[in-house]
């Protein structure tokens, strides 16, 4: 891994370059460390899926913290990462609920059925949660339904829609704008942001989507 100094507050450490799960495993190894052995110099980290960003509070001494993290990438070696739970996420899509779904489908050259099977038939690497707040960021999804994103991006997405961007697809943890082909809505609310150790979704973890008829939407609402 290499750290580098990324601003007078703030400091990168980087794992690699590319996205893959043995990356990951050092990514979440090395937040665990730095959760479970806080400092007061590190006041936030920002995982994602190849390295980690530190911030630092004020009037920090940078070379007390490059040394603390030099030090703390030797002993994460031998952090203990438990297995991830395995959570299924239902789905209405397509209709008001998945708006995109015919351009995903006219971009892959799929029918509408083929894209849902495609989406919902894998299993999900939750990368890392956020920059944007509870957003989780999967990986492995299959990419003959991969789309860009919309040219103008909506003012609003309701929180439980599922999105594709690219190679990428996620679900809108609140609502928010967004640029991201919808194609289904969960009914879940997959973030607590009162609480986010309680929300369903955490680093680390696998998921499966699986689809639901429009009918059932509302009796898997809490």
């Amino acid at each position: 891994p290499k750290i580098n100094q990324a601003s007078d507050r703030a400091i990168l450490i980087q794992f690699g370059e590319s996205i893959n799960e043995n990356l990951h495993i050092q990514v979440l190894s090395f937040t665990k460390y730095l959760l479970k052995n806080k400092i007061d110099e590190i006041v936030n980290i920002h995982p994602s899926y190849n390295s980690i960003m530190v911030s630092l509070s004020y009037n920090v001494r940078i070379n007390q913290v490059l040394s603390f993290l030099n030090e703390a990438l030797s002993n994460a070696k031998n952090e203990d990462i438990p297995k991830g739970n395995e959570i299924k996420i239902p789905v209405v899509y397509g209709g008001e609920y998945g708006p995109d779904l015919k351009r995903v489908s006219k971009h892959s050259g799929l029918s509408e059925s083929e894209v849902i099977e495609r989406h919902s038939q894998r299993t999900y690497l939750v990368y890392f949660i956020g920059f944007s707040i509870g957003f989780p960021y999967l990986g492995g999804m299959n990419e003959s339904i991969a789309t860009p994103r919309l040219d103008s991006p909506r003012k609003r997405v309701d929180s439980g829609h599922i999105g594709i961007a690219g190679t990428q697809t996620g679900i809108y943890p609140l609502s928010s704008p967004g640029g991201w082909n919808l194609i289904g809505k969960t009914p879940l609310n997959v973030f607590d942001i009162n609480s986010p150790e309680l929300s369903i979704l955490k680093m680390g973890d696998r998921l499966k989507f699986f689809q639901i008829k429009e009918s059932k939407f509302e009796s898997f609402i809490e």
